[in-house]
């Protein structure tokens, strides 16, 4: 074996004479759309899975540094392999099944990761050790570098340098320290075993070897050395954007509408408000980890301005193992949370949030709602009534007022799903996806104009050409006054002094609506800012009921949770009043009589006209 392999190595060493070396495969890369976050923070990237080859001199020195120095140290001299290198790991490492296991340099990394598979054999191991003799006859040493970083699998999905430093420092790779340098280098031997969100202890062994193969190398100094030693960079145990990746799947769709089938890389400009998201996102996860007990199983929150983008889409608690978006996909009884666009319908009828109503048994076709809370308690407002989320009350309002007009409040608000028309609709019966629902909502938050949800912003290219832009907004007024300023004091008083108090956040001007339906197999709160509006449901993938979650619970807490945030956000603003309302008519003017009239009348009277003042 020996013998064959130095005969190999000799062979080799003729580089470009060998007539009969293969012919180098094109190395090929579909284009890749990266989206960011409206702060350019990085979202993710759809499209081709291998990213563009890092750009050397945008690293720090100490980023290649650390890969050269416990890969490949000799990489800036050998021509592809390293001789000595692979003629102790020959003689040691052969087993009896013809299994060869030896320390590639980095451009037999390279060659394997772009063309070969990881059979130990030593048939591949050949076609390698050729492929990396072509690679260095073809590119330079910085491209071959470069391609190795780009190319490299560092774990948790993250190929490539730039999207290993997203992934478990929430970065880009050209902020990255010398130690956060060290532990992705350290993952090259094993990019699970020294995974430093799952195995800490073993990332921190291997990460002082590479801070010490840096030491001995001279790329870092002593002091350089020992501070790298001390430093604790924070972690992700899960990718900072995971929760984005809902809104990718959604947002991607909308893009490719736009740039078809991209010829080279885009970056794409979304809505989201990353931190928003991350908000929206623990608030999610905490809030059905708290009601695991309840069988709680999976919650979505939306977040959509008044201007239709959409800052936040949470569409799951987990989106590797449960990647459908419930946020923008999924249709749920909107519950209570429906009741809005009943009082609407009626406020624009004529009536006031200080019409008097009752609650009382009510029977209608046959159907008789009951309240939540057992029993009736009389006479009360119309703000009472939605505050307190009176079942009795809705379901005979939207009686008097039509469901069918309320169905056709529901489409001129932008929702677009089926409504249906049956005496339990008040109660939120008809099936909507939360990205409906808040689109809804937006328009109380904006002054009463319609809204579009939309994700892009602008396309370009990573050199800043600009493919498209999406245009300003174009106000579309769909509610007046005094009706949606009535609503907005009634939806006010549901957080003030009604069923929404957990989604209270102090100092801010906030209204909203709670939402339960039966059996528990759906909990929302729904609410808005001046905007800003934001809805977050709670239930279960198969419908089964739940325990007792209502959404003045588990709902609103979320929702304050993004709210939180929110207001830190945008531009805190109170919720807009609206339109004035339309100016009566002017009273008629009195019938002008004819002079011949008047004088008759007047002589008659014996009264003279005057003249006009």
């Amino acid at each position: 074996m020996l013998a064959v392999t130095t005969a190999a190595l000799s062979l080799l060493a003729q580089g470009p004479s060998l007539p009969e070396l293969p012919r180098l495969p094109p190395i090929r890369r579909d284009p890749q759309l990266t989206y960011v976050d409206r702060t350019g923070a990085v979202l993710g990237v759809r499209g081709g899975k291998i990213p563009p080859p890092v750009d050397l001199a945008r690293l720090p020195a100490h980023v290649p540094a650390a890969f050269i120095a416990i890969e490949d140290r000799r990489f800036w001299g050998h021509t592809g392999f390293d001789p000595a290198g692979l003629a102790r790991a020959v003689i040691t490492s052969v087993d009896k099944g013809g299994r060869i296991s030896a320390t590639s340099t980095i451009t037999q990394q390279t060659a394997r990761m772009l063309w070969l598979n990881q059979d130990r054999t030593l048939e591949r191991k050949t076609r390698e050790l050729i492929y990396a003799v072509q690679l260095e006859q073809t590119y330079s040493k910085r491209d071959i570098l470069g391609l190795y970083l780009s190319r490299a699998y560092y774990g948790a999905g993250a190929t490539g340098l730039e999207a290993a430093a997203q992934r478990y420092f929430n970065k880009p790779a050209a902020r990255l320290s010398i130690r956060e340098a060290a532990m992705l280098a350290a993952l090259m031997k094993s990019p699970t075993n020294y995974n430093p969100a799952e195995n800490p202890e073993a990332s921190a062994g291997r990460t002082k070897l590479v801070l010490d193969a840096m030491r001995e190398i001279g790329a870092i100094t002593p002091a350089q050395y020992q501070t790298a030693l001390k430093a604790k960079p924070r972690v992700w145990r899960t990718a900072p954007n995971a929760p984005a990746q809902y809104f990718l799947d959604w947002v991607d769709d909308q893009a490719r509408a736009v740039v078809g089938t991209p010829r080279q890389d885009i970056v794409v400009e979304t809505t989201l408000d990353m931190a928003m998201e991350t908000a929206a996102a623990e608030a999610a996860v905490g809030a059905v980890n708290r009601a695991k007990g309840l069988r709680a199983e999976q919650a979505a929150v939306v977040a959509v301005d008044g201007a239709g983008r959409v800052r936040t889409m949470v569409g799951g608690t987990d989106y590797v193992r449960a990647p459908y978006n419930r946020a923008a996909s999924a249709r749920r009884q909107a519950g209570s949370a429906f009741k809005p666009f009943v009082y609407l319908t009626a406020l624009e009828a004529g009536r006031t949030p200080d019409t008097p109503v009752m609650d009382e048994p009510v029977t209608i076709n046959g159907w008789t709602p009951v309240n939540y809370t057992p029993g009736n308690v009389g006479a009360l407002t119309l703000e009472q009534a939605l505050a307190q989320s009176v079942n009795t009350v809705a379901a005979r309002l939207a009686d008097e007022v039509g469901r069918e007009s309320v169905a056709a409040t529901v489409h001129r608000l932008g929702v677009t799903s089926a409504v249906n028309t049956d005496p339990a609709m008040a109660l939120g019966t008809s099936l909507i996806s939360p990205l409906e629902l808040t689109q809804a909502y937006a328009v109380f938050a904006n002054g009463g104009n319609k809204v579009a949800a939309y994700g892009v912003e602008r396309i370009r290219t990573p050199a800043g050409r600009v493919l498209y832009q999406r245009k300003a907004p174009v106000w579309t007024p769909v509610l007046a006054n005094p009706a949606l300023s009535d609503l907005n004091r009634m939806m006010r008083t549901v957080i003030t002094n009604g069923t929404g108090g957990r989604a209270a956040v102090p100092g801010q001007d906030l209204a909203g609506k709670t939402g339960t339906t039966s059996d528990y197999r759906d909990a929302w709160f729904c609410g808005h800012t001046g905007g800003l509006a934001a809805c977050a449901w709670m239930g279960r993938d198969d419908n089964a009921p739940m325990g007792p979650i209502t959404g003045g619970g588990a709902p609103a807490e979320i929702w304050r949770g993004l709210m939180t945030t929110a207001v830190r956000r945008i531009a805190v603003q109170a919720i807009p009043t609206g339109p004035p309302p339309p100016e009566p008519p002017p009273p008629p003017l009195p019938p002008v009589e004819e002079p011949q009239a008047v004088e008759q009348q007047a002589s008659a009277s014996g009264i003279l006209p005057t003249a006009p003042p």
